[in-house]
């Protein structure tokens, strides 16, 4: 997509309606816009400056017309032009943090907005990454983005998981592309010294959270000793971390196959399969199977998918935290250890921990909170941007 911010489209923002975007919000909404015939007529994915109603500019921004957020900043000085060059220096901001936290290259390379790449996010896994454009303007800025990584990092292998739902909402297709390389069966990651497994081609994602990795360290170090049921293992972060970090035995359970599959061997990998027991199951199901056979863990970790996937879906989304908390803590033996998180951005902490609280009391147990805590640092939180801290996890010692 070629820019000239000379001849760049504008829209203006209705009267009194910049004041959101002026005290630092990225985004802005449909409503704010003045949507005349020629705003209408924009194609998806636009590059735009936006004018406030008194004609001066506001920044330079992706614009998409239809949906409920419309428009995106990029920058806030609309002269800047948005190419290849425009990203390689926004994109070389985000490696200089990420190589101030971490030593290896397994990573979350940008994060959205909070890197001011709104709409796009970047996973590393050493010589190979993946990318998800999930705006229509991050979408027609592909070249320019994926010529800015060929120069900063010279990567062996990018693929694009395009197959968010959040491309749905924006008008645009969904997609899994090898964009460079090869890319043959699962990539070995390294993390907290232990390695694992990711599919990046099937897996959830982009086959790997290390939202999580801060929590997984913390909690292995609580296993030590124990015996550790990690429910929704995925590929084993959390179970195997534990094993590592000395976990007498851990049971990890989910219910797809592929990624027990990579769970177990991740955990051979690491020496300590004979520790681990990997179990296709539904959470809930085994929780009551377990309970019912009086079984005890020094630590159970629970950490679903969203339980809230829109707004609509609080309501029953908190009732299911309050039940899976319910259900997890008679595992817990007297003095040990329960991890419960949400992925849900529409579920905010306050109402995540009540609705675990309330768990927590209805299995008659008492608790202490020792940590709240959310992604790790590659994970950065826009301050303007609620939505960007969207990982909330709570750790309970129960007596």
């Amino acid at each position: 997509m070629s820019d000239d911010p000379k001849a760049r489209p504008v829209i203006t923002l209705l009267p009194g309606r910049q004041r959101r975007a002026e005290s630092g919000h990225p985004w802005i909404y449909s409503n704010e816009v003045a949507m005349d015939e020629a705003a209408k007529a924009l194609p998806p994915g636009s590059l735009v400056t936006v004018r406030k109603a008194d004609g001066k500019a506001l920044g330079v921004a992706t614009f998409n017309p239809h949906p409920l957020v419309s428009a995106r900043l990029l920058s806030r000085d609309a002269t800047h032009r948005i190419d290849a060059g425009f990203f390689l220096r926004v994109l070389r901001r985000a490696l200089h943090l990420r190589e101030r936290l971490f030593a290896a290259p397994f990573y979350r390379l940008a994060h959205a907005e909070a890197d001011g790449l709104p709409g796009l996010v970047i996973d590393r896994f050493g010589e190979a990454l993946v990318c998800q454009f999930n705006t229509a303007g991050m979408a027609g800025l592909e070249a320019e983005i994926l010529a800015a990584l060929d120069e900063l990092l010279a990567p062996q292998t990018v693929l694009l998981r395009n197959d968010s739902p959040a491309r749905l909402a924006e008008g645009i297709e969904t997609e899994v592309r090898l964009a460079k390389g090869a890319l043959e069966g699962p990539v070995e990651l390294v993390e907290n010294g232990a390695r694992f497994l990711a599919d990046l081609r099937a897996g959830q994602k982009t086959g790997w959270f290390y939202d999580q990795r801060d929590n997984r360290r913390f909690m292995a170090g609580l296993a030590r000793g124990g015996r550790l049921l990690d429910l929704y293992t995925f590929a084993g972060g959390f179970a195997i971390a534990a094993a590592v970090a000395g976990a007498q035995e851990v049971l990890a359970i989910d219910r797809s196959e592929a990624a027990l599959a990579l769970a177990e061997a991740a955990a051979a990998r690491n020496g300590v399969a004979g520790r681990c027991t990997f179990r296709r199951g539904e959470a809930f199901a085994e929780m009551e199977r377990l309970r019912e056979a009086g079984e005890k863990f020094a630590a159970v970790i629970a950490d679903p998918p969203a339980f809230v996937k829109s707004r609509k879906d609080l309501p029953a989304g908190l009732r299911g935290y309050r039940k899976l908390a319910r259900l997890a803590a008679p595992l817990v033996a007297k003095g040990g250890f329960l991890f419960l998180a949400s992925c849900s951005h529409n579920a905010d902490l306050a109402s995540f921990a009540e609705a675990v609280s309330r768990g927590i009391a209805e299995a008659d147990r008492t608790a202490r909170i020792l940590r709240t805590a959310g992604a790790d640092a590659d994970h950065p939180v826009h301050p303007a941007l609620a939505e960007s801290a969207y990982l909330k996890a709570q750790v309970f010692m129960l007596d």
